[in-house]
């Protein structure tokens, strides 16, 4: 998209993207949030990491169930920095049809970021239906990991945050299409080009 029309779009109301943009009801203060909560349940493992190692090699004295509060652990991190990292546009996908639609057909571009959205809102809902069963099945045996006698970890904590993060990041993907949608209604009503 040339200067004068990427000014024109601006001045029109037609932003580039719906990619950092605030949400609707406030959902983006509660990605980024969750977010803040994935990066400083990060720091924490790494500083348990670090006493693992330490304690193993200096004390001969490992902290005890370091390695299943780990690999537990990612699995929470990802599905709470999932919706945000989806509404920042940090999620993997591939933009050059995309960059060069928005360059010739700008309203074809958002036609077609809606769908993305749109194919990911119902990705999320049937991971979301999927991962309901398991949640209470976890919560009826009451799950975990690890060894009894030395170290046990619930695993119904993490299938919660995980439907959480699922719930949240579905209705980011809701929101977004939404804002494409809407974007692109106003393009055609403002007889933009196709």
């Amino acid at each position: 998209m040339s200067q004068t029309a990427a000014s024109e779009d601006t001045r029109r109301g037609f932003a580039g993207d719906s990619y950092g943009a605030p949400l609707p009801f406030g959902l983006h203060h509660l990605n980024r949030a969750m977010n803040a909560l994935g990066t400083l349940w990060i720091l924490g493992l790494m500083v348990l990491i670090n006493l693992d190692v330490f304690g193993r090699n200096l004390l001969n004295h490992p902290v005890r169930g370091v390695t299943e509060m780990v690999s537990i652990s990612i699995v929470g991190i990802v599905f709470l920095q999932l919706a945000d990292t989806l509404h920042a546009g940090r999620f993997t996908r591939a933009d050059i049809l995309l960059d060069r639609l928005k360059k010739n057909s700008p309203a074809l571009a958002d036609a077609v970021q809606a769908g993305f959205h749109l194919v990911g809102l119902a990705l999320m809902v049937v991971i979301l239906l999927a991962s309901w069963a398991p949640l209470v099945e976890s919560v009826r045996i009451q799950e975990y990991v690890g060894a009894v006698g030395d170290f046990q970890l619930s695993v119904w904590p993490i299938r919660l945050i995980t439907l959480i993060g699922l719930s949240t990041t579905a209705l980011c993907f809701l929101l977004l299409a939404w804002i494409d949608i809407g974007r692109l209604r106003a393009r055609l009503s403002a007889g933009r080009s196709v």
